[in-house]
């Protein structure tokens, strides 16, 4: 997963991504970290946050822009 370093190239520290995911430094922590499953909402939140996909934050592309809105919901 790429958390820490989307983050760190950003100049974003965890607290401020706490802050915004309403959740505990900690916690963020954990999930950069892997002790911590990341949950699929927040996962959502963190994509849009960063404006990319949730492909990339995964590892799962090395292509960091984000897919365009599907209209099927």
């Amino acid at each position: 997963m790429r958390l820490k370093a989307i983050r760190e190239d950003k100049d974003i520290t965890q607290k401020t991504l706490s802050e915004f995911l309403n959740i505990r430094q900690n916690t963020y922590s954990q999930y950069e970290n892997g002790q911590r499953q990341l949950p699929i909402d927040t996962l959502i939140k963190l994509a849009e946050y960063f404006d990319t996909s949730t492909d990339y934050i995964l590892g799962l592309t090395d292509n960091p822009e984000k897919y365009p809105r599907s209209n099927a919901r």
